[in-house]
Formats: C-alpha cells, structure tokens, sequence
C-alpha cells in the first residue's frame, strides 16, 4: 500500500468507479463533506485512496459504503467499475408498502361527519 502506483486521487477514483458522473461533481461530493475516508470526513479531492481503504459516500437516497480494492485507470464500462470497490453498504430498510387500495380507505372517524353525528352535532348546540 505504499507504493504510489497503487494509490489514486479520491475525485478520480470515484469517477472511475462510476459514482458520480464527472469529476467535478465527484470534486463538490467531497468539498461539500459528503464523503468519509476511514471514518474521517474529507475535505479535498487530492487525498489518496488505496486498496483496503473505507468509504462512506452519502448520496440523495442512502449511503454507500465500500472499500476500495484497486486504483482505477480509466472510466471503462459498468462492469469494469466493480472491480474497483466492494459494496459492504447494510441493506435499505424496508418501506411500509401499502396497496392502491389500502391508500384510497379513509381511517374511521376522518372526514365529513355522518348523517346521524350531523343530528346529534344539531342537538348539542341547540339547532
């Protein structure tokens, strides 16, 4: 791991492991503090990553966590990126996934009020 051969820039890295779709937004991911190198925040682009090293990448919808297998040399095809990282991110939660159906019933009680809570509603104020 020492070797400088093995050790790329983050920007480009994440680039090259199609995490982002240019450097420069993969340049503002990190500025921006959105990425976390062994458990640190980082803050520049031209930090090196190397093989074994962690990532926890905060996207929009979940975070990514990885580890960094090899330095890449270029932005090849989807299945050329994979080799770059392993994915160790935990599972999404489960969302409550309610039917069409399930979201048209209205809860008991929500609502207009019914014929016979108009009458009553009429009687306790007098009407």
């Amino acid at each position: 791991m020492t070797d400088t051969a093995e050790r790329q820039r983050i920007d480009k890295w994440l680039f090259f492991a199609r995490i982002v779709k240019s450097r420069s937004l993969a340049q503002k991911m990190v500025r921006d503090g959105q990425v976390r190198l062994n458990g640190a925040r980082v803050i520049r682009p031209s930090v090196d990553v190397g093989d074994g090293d962690r990532l926890v990448i905060a996207l929009e919808r979940r975070d990514l966590h990885l580890i960094v297998r090899a330095a890449g040399v270029r932005r090849g095809p989807y299945a050329e990126a994979q080799t770059l990282y392993e994915d160790v991110s935990p599972p999404p939660e489960a969302r409550e996934a309610l039917s069409a159906f399930e979201q048209a019933q209205r809860v008991p009680g929500s609502g207009r009020p019914t014929k016979k809570e108009r009458r009553e509603l009429s009687k306790l104020r007098g009407d």
